[in-house]
């Protein structure tokens, strides 16, 4: 199977500019080709992840990639996808996430044959007047209102200030392509527009032809935004996202999206994979495990992986309670307790496993609440010398938590 044939078995593209050509270039050629990270926090999630093994993958393929950091376009924000205007970072917070996203983001690629950029470099000093001239003149107006990462955003108020986003990015890619020979822009499909926009300047500027590819975006079977947890974003930084979180969220993933994960994140051959896909029923159990391995391996490395896997078997298939170092803490301070002892519906209140009391209330009256394996009642307590024995609460079926006291 040719690169691009299995670029489109395993599910990763979505839309692409010139198809055709674009195959046979993938195919029988050595191009360079960029993606994108605005410096939104200071790590990278797991959407990111998904572009970086991409990168990965297409370097296998002797493809050569830039890694462009958004040092410039982060200080407006892309729009797409955005309800509101993103909060607005001060250039010191750009600039550290940008240090932040290139760590991470070497430990997924092969740095020799990578090539590093911050489009901050061309962007930050730009003459306004001049920018507008040369490149705003391109750009038709009553096309960007109908593209979607504008038209959604119509309702609720979209700045001026906004509608320079994709300027920015499509002078980015000509600015690659001047300077690297850059033919290629991979990004989420919700990038489409800002993506079509630049192959359009390069061939309006340059005259030369360009090429554009979207990925299909990480969702759920039944439509949801894939890796978000009740912590918010799976990020791949450990003090962000525990090794053991990040192993549990890929363990209990619904089962219709455990092959389709393989297919988009590892590199298991593809004939494996069909293996797996025949598997139901408890076999299928084997199939989550394989993933939640592989993934936290690729971000955690091997041993990490290997102590998640241990904690989880020993949690949800023996109930031990003893292995507990992997499971994520929380904390609660002698001053919460009354006479050395402190409610169930305080516990889950206070260590900020629930965020109220209500909702404390309602799992424990659904049996949704246990501590060492004991269901607990809203009459229940816990005195402080439970603690030195370890207390392990599980909040539904899943969320285990080692509960601590200083």
């Amino acid at each position: 199977m040719n690169l691009y044939n299995e670029l489109i078995t395993r599910g990763i593209v979505a839309q692409v500019i010139n198809e055709n050509a674009l195959s046979e270039l993938l195919n029988k050629h050595k191009i360079k080709f960029y993606i994108g990270f605005d410096p939104t926090a200071d790590s990278l999630h797991v959407g990111h992840l998904f572009q970086l093994i991409l990168i990965s993958f297409l370097q296998k393929h002797g493809h050569t990639p830039i890694c462009l950091f958004g040092g410039g376009t982060g200080t407006i924000g892309d729009p797409s996808g955005k309800c509101d205007m993103r909060r607005l970072m001060t250039q010191e917070e750009i600039e550290h996430n940008v240090s932040c996203f290139k760590k991470q983001a070497e430990k997924f690629i092969d740095v020799p044959n990578t090539i590093f950029v911050d489009n901050s470099d061309w962007l930050l000093d730009l003459n306004y007047i001049k920018f507008m001239r040369d490149i705003g003149v391109h750009f038709s107006v009553n096309r960007m209102l109908a593209a979607d990462c504008y038209k959604q955003r119509l309702d609720s108020g979209l700045t001026f200030f906004e509608m320079n986003y994709m300027l920015m990015q499509s002078y980015d890619f000509f600015i690659l392509n001047e300077k690297y020979n850059c033919c290629l822009q991979i990004g989420g499909n919700d990038q489409w527009s800002n993506i079509i926009a630049g192959v359009e300047l390069i061939k309006k500027k340059s005259g030369k032809k360009a090429f554009g590819m979207t990925t299909n975006l990480l969702t759920t079977s039944d439509g949801k935004k894939m890796g978000k947890t009740e912590k918010g974003a799976l990020w791949l930084d450990a003090n962000k996202t525990s090794p053991y979180e990040f192993y549990q969220y890929w363990r209990n993933i619904a089962d219709n999206d455990v092959c389709k994960c393989l297919k988009l994140f590892t590199s298991l051959n593809l004939d494996e994979i069909a293996q797996y896909e025949k598997l139901s029923g408890i076999e299928f159990n084997k199939t989550k495990e394989v993933l939640a391995f592989e993934l936290t391996k690729i971000v955690h490395g091997e041993k990490e992986a290997n102590k998640s896997q241990i904690t989880s078997r020993n949690l949800f298939a023996f109930n031990n309670i003893n292995t507990n170092n992997d499971i994520p803490e929380k904390i609660i301070s002698e001053k919460a307790f009354t006479n050395q002892e402190i409610s169930i519906v305080d516990v889950l209140v206070v260590s900020k496993i629930v965020k109220s009391k209500s909702e404390a209330r309602r799992l424990i009256e659904q049996n949704g609440i246990t501590i060492n394996n004991v269901v607990q009642t809203l009459e229940s307590k816990i005195s402080i010398q439970n603690f030195k024995n370890g207390v392990i609460i599980k909040k539904g079926k899943k969320n285990y938590f080692n509960l601590k006291n200083l």
